[in-house]
Formats: C-alpha cells, structure tokens, sequence
C-alpha cells in the first residue's frame, strides 16, 4: 500500500497530464493522509490541463468520504469559475456513473458545519450541484 501511494505521489508532479490523471484516481482514496491531500489539491486545481482536474474530482467524488469531499469543497472555494465548471463535471460524472453518490451529499451535509467557511461554501455548492443534475 505504502508503494502504492510513493508511486501516485510521484506521478503527481509528472510534467505529463496522463500521469497526473492516473495520480489523482490513485491518490483519491488516500484522502485523509496530508500528503495525498497535499498533492490531490494541485491536481484539482491543475493549471496545465482541465482533464486532470476533472478527473479527479471524479475520483474523489466516487470515493464519497468526508476527507475525499472536503478536498472538492476547498477546490471549489479556490477554483475561477472556468476551473470551477470542471469540478463540477467531475463531480456530475462520477454521480452518473454510480446512479448518484449518497456519500457525497451525506458527507456535504456533515461538512455544511465546517469551521472553515471556505469548506462550507464549497460544500454548498456541490449540493447545490447535485440538487440542479438530480443526481
């Protein structure tokens, strides 16, 4: 497992976008470890290429913890709104592939009492997401 994450965490940082494609699925279920969340926050809020941060919006959506969801959240709170729209059809892709994600929307639900309002305000605005596709 520890191989696993050494590998994805490298990846993250590839001059390739397929490569940091590949990190951010590999790296969504290491959510909750600071160095993966460290790393899946550059790769959500991606400058080289929307596909990586589509992708692993995804990933993490499909994950559906409150760590993985926080991480979109915070994204969301930080994105432009071009970077923003793709967030968002990360989101809406893993919720139509998996006939909708309760663990997103139970896990907004839990991170609407954040401290950190930027996470509220991420958090609202995936629900809102959700909500709008019906998911």
């Amino acid at each position: 497992m520890m191989n696993e994450l050494e590998d994805a965490l490298a990846e993250a940082s590839s001059l390739s976008w397929t490569q940091r494609v590949r990190a951010g699925r590999a790296l969504a279920s290491f959510a909750d470890i600071p160095e993966a969340a460290e790393a899946l926050m550059g790769l959500l809020l991606d400058v080289e290429d929307t596909a990586v941060t589509r992708q692993t919006a995804e990933a993490l959506a499909m994950v559906g913890t409150v760590a993985a969801v926080r991480l979109i959240a915070v994204a969301v709170a930080e994105a432009d709104d071009n970077r923003a729209d793709w967030l968002l059809t990360g989101v809406h892709d893993a919720m139509v592939e998996l006939g909708g994600v309760p663990d997103v929307a139970a896990a907004c639900r839990k991170l609407a009492r954040d401290p950190e309002g930027a996470v509220r305000r991420g958090a609202a605005d995936i629900s809102a997401w959700a909500d709008h596709t019906g998911c």
